[in-house]
């Protein structure tokens, strides 16, 4: 392809790592990238309004994407033991979160709709009001007083008590306790309308670019302090060894297990539209 493809990702350390080979040019025969960094509730509309080539967004948002859009079955984040939190000032129980205001990253987000599922049994009569924050602004939100509990992705699983907060519950422990599944939470996708032979050419860039990355973790390194927004190296490092991992390079039986059981579950709840039944599948 002559042109490069216009692609969307954030400036996490995991993202930055996964494409950080092709992104500059080091994946043979990968095409190139003409690269825009934007959070995931950014991301989520552009998916929803069809603006990129290439996005990395929440799998929560897939069953409004996917008529134009092929979900990769590579280059996403899904894990265990790496879901949202909802964090509070103070200890409490989940029940005490009924009426309160809640701040959360996209009301389009994987983390949203964990957070929804697990209210739906433990928050009686459900919270208050739910505003949408980037996620960096949450935790100073919840300390400052400004919310009463925030929901909170990526490396705040790690720097929460940095603000003086607790964690109230893990979204992802409830999951896995409740289905056995690894936690989807990002995923790749791609225009349908580039075809099937470039729709596949993209999953092998994306599958080599992360095996790159992991055979020279230093050659990644620049890219990925360069776009961490300050972060400490060591919670860099910590942030990328939670949510880069196998199911990264490729999702596999369980990784598919895992979004189809979100997306199923949610519709049964009426909180997303049903997928159709080969909506998922790669070319």
């Amino acid at each position: 392809m002559n042109k490069p493809l216009r692609i969307a990702y954030s400036p996490c350390p995991n993202d930055t790592f996964v494409f950080d080979a092709w992104a500059h040019g080091r994946v043979p025969g990968a095409p190139a990238l003409d690269v825009t960094f934007a959070d995931i509730d950014v991301t989520n509309g552009m998916a929803e309004r069809g603006e990129f080539d290439v996005l990395k967004v929440s799998y929560a948002v897939l069953p409004w994407v996917l008529d134009e859009y092929a979900l990769l079955p590579c280059g996403g984040a899904l894990g265990r033991g790496c879901g949202p939190l909802v964090l509070t000032k103070e200890a409490a129980e989940p029940a005490g979160l009924a009426g309160k205001t809640v701040a959360v990253p996209s009301e389009r987000s994987t983390a949203y709709l964990l957070f929804r599922l697990w209210a739906a049994t433990e928050v009686p009569g459900g919270v208050g009001e739910v505003v949408v924050l980037p996620f960096h602004e949450i935790m100073p939100a919840v300390r400052d007083g400004k919310v009463d509990a925030g929901l909170v992705i990526h490396e705040a699983r790690f720097t929460y008590r940095d603000y003086g907060l607790t964690c109230l519950a893990d979204m992802g422990e409830h999951w896995e306790d409740t289905t056995g599944l690894p936690i989807p939470l990002g995923a790749i996708i791609a225009k349908r309308s580039l075809g099937a032979p470039v729709l596949r050419q993209l999953a092998e860039a994306a599958s080599t670019s992360v095996r790159m990355a992991w055979d020279d973790p230093t050659a990644s390194r620049p890219y990925v302090l360069e776009h961490a927004q300050e972060m400490d190296p060591a919670v860099a490092d910590q942030h990328i060894g939670l949510y880069v991992n196998e199911f990264t390079a490729g999702l596999g039986e369980a990784g598919y297990a895992a979004v189809r059981g979100l997306l199923t579950r949610a519709a049964a709840e009426g909180l997303v539209p049903p997928l159709g039944p080969d909506a998922l599948a790669f070319v």
